[in-house]
């Protein structure tokens, strides 16, 4: 049979002291002797005490627990909730992980059971599917900390940890065009998506400065699925006009464009250029290798919760902040026309 966990009213008896007493000696408080507060302690430390954490978060407000959002645990996602869990673990925080599957629906269902759980805060990276903030609006206005990582919405006011996609779409876009790539067709997820939006913008700033006119038909719009991605590069590739080169705002999407490429009969790079984005392990071993615009996950991961906890450590009134982490692009067999 289990035996029952001992409390502050057992060492109050024992020792002879108020229950009072015994809660001020555990939490180092000064209006106790120091002989009385020797016993209380070693009585504690003899029997195992441990303190009812979800009691104490409710007296404290306080539970150490942070809530994190995420729309899958695909690389990045896994690879950035790492860096949160490492400044969380650092800082004496403990990190409860949920996912949205991209779906508004779970997204919604998920922030409330994260808030019932009693969390601190929550920091979030919105599904795809995500238009309605009134969820986060509704947990701000109860001065609960919330920050935003990757997937930026500028109808909240928040602190952000976001990447530099316009720049890391000019990244690639520009390495396609000085392989030679004239028709380079855009694979992006929903039209809404905050990062299919900004590389977007950097993918149309590189085609100006090169010269290269703007075709809307080569910008392909879907879900952010692998199969659908397949689906809809099949479809280009079998127009009279192909598409020379492919910049994919995801590897996810980027596999489903290399699968048909392949499925096609097409050599890359010579008949076509890909390049995809996140930088994932699986780009590097497959045959050609897909290049790949990297960002920094783990450091995005790590930035958000030090935020988080500065937010929600401040004594004053906290003024949200906006980090910015720069892109890399990663040259690979796919891409790579002058090597």
């Amino acid at each position: 049979m289990r035996s029952k966990a001992p409390t502050i009213k057992d060492i109050a008896r024992e020792v002879g002291v108020s229950i009072s007493t015994v809660s001020r000696a555990l939490r180092d408080m000064p209006e106790i002797s120091e002989e009385t507060k020797k016993r209380i302690l070693e009585y504690s430390k003899e029997i195992d005490y441990q303190p009812n954490m979800v009691a104490t978060s409710l007296v404290k407000r306080n539970s150490h627990l942070i809530g994190v959002l995420v729309p899958n645990m695909d690389y990045f996602f896994a690879t950035a909730v790492k860096g949160i869990d490492e400044a969380a673990m650092e800082a004496g925080y403990t990190v409860v992980i949920s996912q949205s599957n991209e779906s508004y629906g779970r997204e919604l269902a998920n922030t409330q059971r994260l808030i019932n759980s009693q969390v601190d805060g929550l920091i979030v990276s919105l599904s795809s599917e995500t238009q309605n903030l009134d969820h986060f609006k509704r947990i701000q206005k109860k001065e609960t900390p919330l920050v935003i990582f990757d997937r930026d919405c500028p109808d909240i006011e928040a602190s952000k940890v976001m990447l530099d996609n316009e720049l890391g779409g000019w990244l690639a876009t520009k390495h396609l065009i000085e392989g030679g790539c004239e028709r380079i067709a855009f694979l992006g997820a929903q039209k809404g998506l905050a990062i299919s939006i900004g590389r977007e913008k950097g993918y149309r700033k590189a085609l100006k400065e090169a010269g290269i006119p703007y075709r809307p038909e080569l910008i392909i719009h879907g879900e952010f699925d692998k199969d659908d991605a397949y689906i809809r590069t099949m479809e280009e590739l079998r127009k009279s006009q192909k598409p020379d080169g492919i910049f994919a705002v995801s590897d996810r999407l980027a596999i489903g464009a290399y699968m048909a490429i392949k499925d096609k009969g097409l050599r890359m790079p010579e008949d076509i250029a890909l390049v995809g984005f996140n930088d994932e392990p699986i780009t590097s071993l497959l045959f050609p290798s897909i290049s790949s615009v990297s960002q920094p996950a783990f450091e995005m991961g790590k930035m958000a919760a030090r935020l988080f906890i500065e937010q929600l450590n401040s004594d004053e009134e906290y003024e949200n902040k906006v980090v910015y982490f720069k892109p890399e692009l990663k040259i690979r067999d796919s891409s790579s026309r002058n090597r």
